[in-house]
C-alpha cells in the first residue's frame, strides 16, 4: 500500500516564520531578486534586481506566492560546498562530539569528505544560508548530526559513494524547522498547542523541501521523513517500527538523539547518553548503538556531584517517578470503564503501553521505582553510584514527559465527552506539572 506522506504531491508551506527569517537576514546580508516575484494570481510584487529587506515582509506575507521565494533570491556569502566543508572542519577542531568521533575513526577527513559530492542546488543553498544566519544553533546541529551519521554509516560498512546521500539527508533533515516559530528552541519555552503540531510535522515539511529540490534520491527523502521515528514504533510522524524504518532513517534517528545529548549543555553527556541508550534499547538500532557505547565509556575524570541540574534533588526526582506510576494505578482503579478501555485504541491504552515498557526497562536496569528510596539511602557517600541512579531517574522522567506530550497531542480534547478520557487528561496535566517541578523545569 502506498504511503500517503511519501506519495503526496504537496509543496512545502511558505510560512510566515520563514518569510520573516529571509527578510530579517536581508537587513544584514545583501539579498537581491534574480527574477521578479509574483503572486499566484499573477500580480508582480517585487521587480527583478530589487534589494530585499525586512520592510518587505508585510507585503509578502499578505499574498500566496506563485513560486517559493528562495527560488528567486540571491544572497552574498551563500552556503556553498566550500562553506559547508569549512564549517564542518571548524566543528571538528572545536566541538567535543565531532572530536570524539574523529579520534575513534582515526581518519577525521572521512567525516567531511562526502560534502564535496553532495548536490546543492540554489534554493537548497539559500535555505542553508538562512539557517546559518538566522538559526546558527540549528546549522551547527545539522553539521554535528551529519558527522555522527557519517561515523555510524562508515562503522556499519557504508562506502564513500553511499555516504553522499547520507550526508545530504543528515544536513537537510531539519530544514522544516525554518518554518517554525524560533521561540520553540528556547529551553524555558515549553512547546504546546499548535506549535507542538508544527514540531511533529517538521519532518514532513523537510521531506517536501528535499523533494522540491529534484536532485536527491528517494532514499534521502525517506530518511529525512524518518529522523524522529523509533524502532519500537513510538516515534513520529508515521509511528513506524523495526525494519519498516529505512537503513538511513535508522542512522538519522540515532544520530539525532546522540547530537541532542551533546547540545543540551548538561554535565557528563557521554555517561548520560550511554545510560539513555541502554535504558531505551528497544527504541534504537542495536547494531548502530554498539558502535557508540565503547566511545562513551572513555574520557576525562567526571565530577559525579553534578549528575543533576543545580537545585534538583535526587530524592525529589525519585519520588516524582514513584508518584507517576502510583497515580496512574489509582486512576485506573478509581475510574469506571478504565480497565475495559485498555483494549481500545485511545489515550488509556497509549499511556498504559508506554508506562509498562518504561517500568520493564527500569526493572531490567535494577532501578524499579519502588526500590529507589532504599537504594539512594544505601548509596550515600558513593558519588558515582548515586550519579547512575540520578541519570536513570532523570531519563525515566523525561520519557514520561514525552509520553504525556504525545498523549495530549493525539487527544487534545480528552475529557470533552468520555469520563475515561477525562481521567487520562487530568492525570496527564497533574503529572506533567509534578514531573517538571521535580526536574527543575518551568511548569507552564
Amino acid at each position: 500500500m502506498a504511503d500517503p506522506l511519501l506519495e503526496t504531491g504537496a509543496s512545502p508551506p511558505e510560512s510566515t516564520h520563514y518569510l520573516r527569517a529571509v527578510t530579517d537576514m536581508a537587513d544584514r546580508c545583501a539579498v537581491v531578486t534574480q527574477d521578479a516575484i509574483y503572486t499566484d494570481s499573477g500580480i508582480k510584487l517585487v521587480e527583478k534586481g530589487a534589494r530585499i529587506d525586512s520592510r518587505l515582509y508585510d507585503r509578502l506575507v499578505q499574498h500566496k506566492l506563485k513560486e517559493p521565494i528562495d527560488a528567486h533570491l540571491s544572497v552574498e556569502h551563500v552556503v556553498d560546498t566550500a562553506a559547508l566543508m569549512a564549517a564542518a572542519k571548524e566543528l571538528l577542531d572545536t566541538f567535543p562530539l565531532p572530536r570524539l568521533l574523529a579520534q575513534a575513526l582515526g581518519m577525521p577527513e572521512r567525516l567531511v569528505a562526502p560534502l564535496r559530492f553532495m548536490p546543492l542546488p540554489h534554493p537548497t543553498s539559500f535555505k542553508l544560508t538562512v539557517m546559518r544566519e538566522q538559526r546558527p544553533d540549528l546549522y551547527q546541529h545539522s553539521l554535528q548530526l551529519m558527522m555522527v551519521a557519517l561515523f555510524l554509516g562508515i562503522k556499519n560498512g557504508m562506502g564513500e559513494r553511499e555516504c553522499v546521500p547520507l550526508a545530504a539527508a543528515a544536513m537537510l533533515h531539519d530544514m522544516g524547522v525554518l518554518h517554525m516559530d524560533p521561540a520553540w528552541r528556547d529551553p524555558q519555552n515549553k512547546v504546546a498547542g499548535i506549535e507542538r503540531k508544527h514540531l511533529m510535522a517538521h519532518p514532513v515539511t523537510a521531506m517536501l523541501m528535499v523533494r522540491e529540490a529534484r536532485v536527491y534520491p528517494r532514499s534521502v527523502e525517506v530518511a529525512v521523513l524518518e529522523h524522529h521515528e523509533r524502532m519500537d514504533g513510538t516515534g513520529y510522524p508515521r509511528g513506524l517500527a523495526g525494519s519498516r524504518i529505512s537503513p538511513m532513517g535508522q542512522i538519522l534517528l540515532l544520530a539525532e538523539v546522540v547530537t541532542a545529548f551533546y547540545e543540551k549543555n548538561i554535565d557528563m553527556p557521554a555517561q548520560q547518553l550511554s545510560l539513555a541508550l541502554r535504558l531505551n534499547h528497544r527504541k534504537f538500532p542495536t547494531d548502530l548503538v554498539n558502535h557508540l557505547l565503547p566511545l562513551l565509556h572513555e574520557g576525562p575524570e567526571r565530577d559525579f556531584s553534578r549528575a543533576l541540574p543545580a537545585g534538583v534533588r535526587i530524592d525529589a526526582v525519585a519520588q516524582a517517578l514513584v508518584d507517576v506510576f502510583r497515580q496512574w494505578e489509582q486512576t485506573k482503579s478509581s475510574t469506571p470503564g478504565m480497565v475495559q478501555a485498555l483494549g481500545c485504541d485511545g489515550p488509556v491504552a497509549f499511556v498504559e503501553e508506554r508506562l509498562r515498557a518504561l517500568l520493564k526497562a527500569l526493572t531490567e536496569a535494577g532501578a524499579h521505582p519502588d526500590h529507589q528510596a532504599l537504594l539512594i539511602e544505601q548509596l550515600q557517600g558513593d558519588a558515582e553510584a548515586l550519579a547512575e541512579v540520578a541519570f536513570v531517574v532523570y531519563e525515566a522522567l523525561w520519557q514520561i514527559e514525552s509520553t504525556i506530550n504525545g498523549c495530549q497531542l493525539r487527544w487534545p480534547a480528552s475529557g470533552a465527552e468520555q469520563p475515561v478520557d477525562a481521567a487520562v487528561g487530568q492525570w496527564c496535566h497533574a503529572m506533567l506539572v509534578q514531573v517538571r517541578q521535580a526536574m527543575g523545569q518551568p511548569t507552564s
